[in-house]
């Protein structure tokens, strides 16, 4: 029985008050890295530990200023690693804060949307099925209310609930019948108001949240693929690192200075790099995403959009605007189009029983439609009984008991198909009834079917088919396709994405939707049709379809399996508690934000804020350009690396004086880091980004052509800086050569940077496409450069002597021209790799 309480809620000022003295409605630890966390860390990188072994050992050697100045730039290194992760931190709170759930509650009287983190004991939680349960709490009143308790039982059946005061002792979870609900359980049927008792640590789950804060999520493949590689040039660089001590000490006889150049090598060769562009890229690509109204709930989904070749999504709401409208009737044989005049008596009876069949208070957009055609007129009726839709039987009944009379009214609605077998129509009748429903089908609109009974006051039967139902007539409704719909299907298209609409719509209705939206319908396939075909032989047939009809929530995981049984990489897009099996399961899973239930957001990888299409295919450009940068951040990367690492060994191996050392390398690795993780970060997309096919989902990130690109670059770079030292050592002192290779070093690892900005464009190009970070870089690292060489302590401290004027621009001239070579070779790389979409039916 219903708990008597104060419906108006809380006062939000006493919520406020509660929530200070309770505290935010959260479990322990909120995954956030705090500053001291990230400085932790990034003192047990390798660069940092190199760098206080260099340090260390010029101070060992008696060179105060070198070791000073090496100290100087560990804080330097963590100041730009704070920076840097401290962005990333930032743009993971936003997306925590979207992704936040929302929980109804009753406050000042009326039902508000509130973060979930703001509930407090003594809230009134609106719970509807397909909720996240926000807090623990007693259901104060409810119908029919069933929740999944398995997150806290491992059972997944799920228990009853009954309105009512809590025993003593509490119950545990998984019991039937108790009125406990707890926070983090599913909401899997019914509907109900909850009082609030318990949130954040001292829920049920709460007590548990210590131990889950602890469990770290497993790593991307993307994460792991390039471990791998940062652990094969970690290894590669100590072997060699040890090898150039070696040799440089039997030769030499100065171990320390050798092991500064051992050192200095080692840092050459470490990519450190590569973990910040996988960290930064995908959070602020999704902090840009969120920006556009997408929310990435799993940054690793980021991976998979720009390899989406298989879209599928429903029609209402995501193709249309959900805005539903009757928009004719077919009652007593004729077919009669509705305007704005009252509905005529003949026309009544069919839309009054369309309410009869429907929910009194709708949320439905097609319901509330029907609703607002006729209202029933049912005031003091008792609903006697539901008969839900199923996949056997697309139609629902509802039976009432009006009072005062001996008999049940029963209304049904539903597919026409159904409604006809109901109805049990003979021929004739059943051939103009389908011959109407096709007309009108092709017109787009969405066609119901309507039918009355009446029952004698027994026991109802247990199926709607145990009822005398007279076929009434039919409803249209319309639901107009959204405006920027076509475009963002012949985007899906032109970059060979392939959409698949999926609704319960009749055929007809759903071929004229997708003619209209530019989907190419193919052969229709139908949910009766699915159910015949076994798993291999749906997984051939989806490949002939473009529309997918009368399809039943629970089909959709059948049809998402197929297309991936077919090698396709599927993005699917869902908002009901049945789809979320099927969003689980696609590749990329896309829930409603607005009218999507928490259950589908939970089980989705991505979530639409504005529930629009052509935020899909917004999502799927973003993807693909936060891949296609981060591969050009990591050939940058490789190529600045194989040059410096060249640098920092060949010339020791010619006997050559040492042109890199520690402090060097530092100098340099200022220029790479804020290159690689925020100029290639702001780099605007290639043109032909939504015009080439998805890659396949198989291809590693940094491999064939663009480790081949990076390899190119960077030899060229160590060839052309190379030579540059080989000839300054001929005609100049070795500090002024060194200090000219240098800065042909920097000025072709500035280069590597344009030539890096496109693979397919040329470097004018480049030039001309807007990107001010890549312009700061630049400027900057020049900047330093000249500043080191001119100012006279820095100059001793890089063992460098002033250039003349003359020489100071051979040298960063001829840094520049190192790329020009593979700039000439652009237009036939670009012809190779640039391969547009196959049209996609």
């Amino acid at each position: 029985m219903s708990v008597p309480f104060d419906r108006s809620g809380l006062s939000t000022a006493e919520a406020l008050r509660r929530l200070e003295t309770y505290g935010p409605n959260t479990l322990p630890g909120d995954g956030r890295r705090t500053w001291r966390n990230i400085a932790m860390d990034a003192a047990r990188e390798p660069m940092f530990l190199l760098l206080v072994t260099a340090g260390t050992l010029y101070l060992f050697l008696g060179d105060l200023l070198e070791g000073v100045f090496l100290f100087g730039m560990v804080f330097v290194t963590i100041g730009m690693t704070l920076y840097q992760e401290g962005k990333t931190e930032r743009a993971l709170d936003a997306l925590r804060e979207l992704g936040s759930p929302r929980a109804l509650v009753l406050r000042d009287g009326a039902p508000v949307h509130v973060d979930s983190r703001t509930v407090v004991p003594g809230d009134i939680l609106v719970a509807s099925e397909g909720d996240r349960v926000s807090a623990d709490g007693i259901l104060l009143e409810g119908t029919e209310v069933e929740a999944d308790e398995s997150l806290l039982t491992g059972e997944s059946v799920p228990v009853r609930k009954q309105p009512g005061m809590l025993p003593d002792p509490a119950p545990r979870p998984g019991g039937d019948d108790t009125p406990a609900l707890y926070s983090g359980t599913l909401l899997v049927h019914g509907h109900g108001l909850v009082l609030v008792t318990a949130t954040g640590s001292l829920t049920e789950i709460g007590r548990i949240g210590s131990a889950l804060a602890k469990i770290s999520p497993e790593r991307s493949p993307l994460q792991k693929q390039n471990a791998r590689l940062v652990r094969i040039f970690a290894l590669a660089g100590t072997g060699m690192s040890v090898l150039l001590v070696v040799l440089l000490g039997l030769r030499s006889g100065n171990w320390l200075e050798s092991v500064l150049a051992g050192i200095a090598l080692a840092m050459s060769m470490l990519p450190e790099e590569f973990p910040v562009v996988l960290m930064v890229f995908p959070a602020l690509g999704a902090w840009r995403l969120a920006k556009a109204n997408v929310l990435t709930r799993r940054l690793a989904s980021i991976e998979t959009l720009g390899a989406t070749s298989v879209l599928c999504v429903d029609k209402t709401g995501t193709l249309t605007e959900n805005r539903m409208r009757v928009r004719a009737l077919f009652a007593g044989g004729e077919l009669h189009e509705l305007g704005n005049a009252p509905l005529a008596p003949s026309l009544r009876e069919v839309a009054q029983y369309a309410a009869l069949a429907s929910a009194q208070a709708p949320f439905d957009p097609m319901e509330k439609a029907i609703i607002e055609l006729a209202p029933p007129g049912n005031t003091g009726w008792t609903l006697a009984r539901e008969y839900p839709l199923s996949p056997k039987l697309r139609a629902m009944t509802q039976a009432w008991a009006p009072p005062g009379q001996a008999h049940y009214i029963v209304a049904a609605k539903g597919a026409p198909e159904a409604i006809l077998a109901l109805c049990r129509l003979g021929d004739d009748q059943a051939k103009a009834v389908g011959a109407a429903a096709d007309e009108l089908a092709r017109s787009g609109l969405r066609v119901l079917g309507i039918a009355r009974a009446r029952h004698a006051p027994t026991v109802l039967p247990d199926t709607q088919e145990g009822f005398a139902f007279t076929f009434l007539g039919l409803l249209a409704l319309a639901d107009p396709l959204r405006e920027e719909i076509p475009a963002a299907v012949a985007a899906c298209r032109a970059a060979g994405i392939k959409v698949v609409m999926i609704t319960g719509d009749y055929p007809t209705t759903a071929a004229a939707i997708a003619a209209q939206a530019g989907i190419d319908p193919g052969r229709i396939l139908t949910g009766s049709e699915l159910d015949t075909l076994d798993d291999a032989a749906l997984a051939m047939r989806v490949r002939e379809a473009g529309v997918c009809a009368r399809i039943a929530p629970d089909e959709k995981l059948r049809l998402i399996q197929a297309f991936k049984a077919g090698g396709s990489i599927v993005g699917m897009t869902g908002d009901g508690v049945n789809d979320a099996p099927a969003l689980r399961a696609a590749h990329v899973g896309i829930a409603m934000g607005r009218r999507g239930t928490d259950v589908a957001r939970e089980a989705a990888s991505l979530v639409l804020l504005d529930d629009r299409f052509s935020s899909i295919v917004a999502a799927i450009r973003s993807g693909r350009q936060i891949y296609q940068n981060m591969q050009k951040s990591m050939s940058y990367i490789l190529g600045v690396h194989v040059a410096v690492a060249g640098m920092a060994l060949i010339p020791v191996l010619l006997g050559w004086p040492i042109l890199l050392y520690p402090m060097h390398i530092v100098f340099l690795e200022l220029m790479i880091d804020p290159t690689c993780a925020l100029a290639f970060e702001n780099e605007p997309a290639e043109p032909t980004l939504m015009e080439t096919p998805p890659r396949p989902v198989e291809a590693p990130l940094f491999g064939g052509r663009t480790v081949l690109n990076a390899l190119m670059l960077g030899l060229g770079s160590l060839l052309t800086v190379l030579a540059a030292y080989g000839v300054a050592l001929q005609y100049l002192s070795e500090d002024r050569a060194r200090a000219f290779a240098f800065g042909s070093l920097v000025a072709a690892n500035i280069a590597q940077i344009f030539a890096n900005r496109s693979h397919t464009r040329s470097l004018l190009h480049g030039l001309r496409t807007p990107n001010r970070v890549v312009w700061m870089v630049a400027g900057i690292a020049l900047l330093m450069f000249v500043v080191v060489v001119y100012q006279p302590v820095l100059a001793g401290l890089f063992r460098f002597h002033p250039l003349g004027a003359a020489e100071l621009a051979i040298a960063i001239a001829i840094g520049a021209t190192s790329v020009v070579w593979f700039e000439l070779l652009k237009p036939v790389l670009g012809r190779r790799t640039s391969t547009p979409a196959s049209p996609v039916r």
